[in-house]
């Protein structure tokens, strides 16, 4: 573990700071429109191991939703930054936004660049004329994000500025960004559809107001990170947008961001899928945790906002009359059962936000299931229990046809996966496929993780 310097992007929207991290990072990770206020929450990346780059949400119009939120941000970053870009749109004359936060950069006595983006545009506005603004001619900079111009000498403006400080420090524990080696890291992503109340979780287990809360739909666009250490394990924890059904996603901004969602089911090792506790469960929520599945991924199932579950009717579930002695929660199970009879295996939690309610139990699960998708099982213990559902059921197949499994052995773990051996196997049923499983499963809970099967005959 050691502290790494932070530099962070700020500036008005659309000046194209998401297409500077992600050219610094040498990947897409901040999402990149000609909308403007694209960027709605902190994106944090690591930069060659050197330093942390955070892009915040530009500046814009007072009257929008989360003007005061993006406010918030941009001060917290400037206060916990080591070095702030200032980025300007080099194609306009500034205007007094930018004046205000050029003016709380300097303000803040940290090292500042001047940053004017889009300097490949024939419409590029001479550097005289951004003078006015008072950083130094020499800490000011034209680049282009977009083709890659002025963007070492940029690299260099940095590196030469942290090499005159000292991080070694200990710095604050609100402002202090650790970064723990990526090769130990459990990574959990929070995925489900939006307003279910991903963001909230997120800042209720990171204990930091990163990602910004409101009760509009489609707040969260980015995938936003934070890590965490809990028993000496290190997390990271990963809040993606809210998906929608397909025909209900808006183009561009709303379609990378389900994109996103996608790319971060992918990316962890074990995924909660949050189902809202006030609402009825949708196909949605079970082509989620299906898309879970077939990544090979560990499945926690989170019911939140349990402090509003009173406030729920019964009947928002079932339609059923008789609810005397049956409280939201019992219909809730019930319903959960039902909806998701195909992950038996997946743990379900009931948590709150706003309560803390079961919280911490999240990572103890994201523990247990880290372990279970690393599971190796012997092969003589696999094949006993092979034998055994063999001889407890045998397999039907056709009149002069049946399926012999005859020995199985395990090739790969997160996720489990065996290899089933014998003859004729693709006679073999769906059901006795997942009576085999369930044997397994009964010896080695593989909590929350899926297991793969191949068959093979042999010949």
């Amino acid at each position: 573990m050691k502290k790494l310097p932070i530099v962070a992007l700020i500036g008005q929207t659309n000046a194209g700071k998401s297409s500077i991290l992600n050219r610094m990072a040498h990947k897409n990770i901040a999402i990149v429109a000609r909308e403007e206020g694209t960027t709605r929450d902190n994106v944090l990346t690591t930069i060659d191991n050197k330093f942390v780059l955070v892009d915040t949400a530009g500046l814009k119009d007072p009257t929008d939703d989360f003007e005061v939120s993006i406010q918030e941000q941009i001060n917290d970053a400037i206060d916990s930054a080591d070095v702030i870009l200032v980025t300007l749109d080099s194609t306009k004359y500034f205007d007094h936004r930018d004046k205000k936060i050029t003016k709380d950069a300097l303000r803040s006595n940290k090292p500042v660049l001047l940053v004017l983006n889009k300097c490949d545009l024939k419409e590029s506005l001479p550097i005289e004329e951004f003078r006015a603004l008072g950083v130094a001619p020499e800490n000011t900079l034209y680049i282009s994000a977009t083709t890659g111009r002025g963007m070492r000498e940029l690299d260099t403006a940095i590196s030469k500025i942290l090499s005159k400080e000292d991080f070694s420090k200990p710095g604050d524990v609100n402002t202090e960004i650790k970064v723990a080696s990526q090769a130990n890291i459990l990574k959990v992503a929070l995925i489900g559809r939006p307003n279910v109340g991903k963001s909230s979780l997120f800042n209720a287990l990171g204990k930091k107001q990163q990602a910004i809360v409101s009760s509009k739909q489609g707040t969260t666009r980015d995938i936003n990170r934070v890590q965490i250490r809990y028993k000496g394990r290190d997390l990271e924890i990963l809040d993606t947008a809210g998906l929608r059904k397909p025909g209900k996603r808006e183009v561009g901004i709303e379609k990378f961001s389900a994109i996103r969602t996608l790319t971060a089911i992918e990316e962890a090792d074990v995924c909660c899928l949050l189902v809202d506790s006030t609402e009825p469960h949708s196909k949605l929520d079970q082509a989620l945790a299906g898309q879970i599945i077939k990544a090979g991924k560990g499945i926690i199932i989170a019911i939140t906002k349990s402090d509003l579950m009173s406030e729920a009717k019964p009947t928002n579930f079932f339609g059923e009359e008789n609810i005397k002695n049956r409280t939201t929660a019992d219909f809730l199970i019930d319903a959960l059962e039902h909806d998701f009879d195909f992950l038996p295996y997946a743990p379900v939690v009931i948590t709150s936000s706003e309560t803390g309610e079961n919280v911490t139990q999240l990572f103890e699960l994201a523990l247990q299931i880290d372990i279970a998708r690393h599971t190796e099982v012997k092969t003589s213990d696999l094949n006993k229990i092979l034998n055994e559902a063999v001889a407890s059921h045998t397999p039907a197949g056709l009149k002069n046809a049946k399926p012999k499994p005859k020995y199985i052995v395990q090739t790969d773990t997160c996720p489990p996966w065996f290899v089933v051996h014998g003859h004729d196997l693709e006679l073999l049923h769906w059901s006795w496929k997942r009576f085999l499983e369930r044997k397994i499963r009964e010896r080695y809970s593989f909590i929350g993780t899926p297991i793969k099967f191949s068959f093979r005959n042999d010949k």
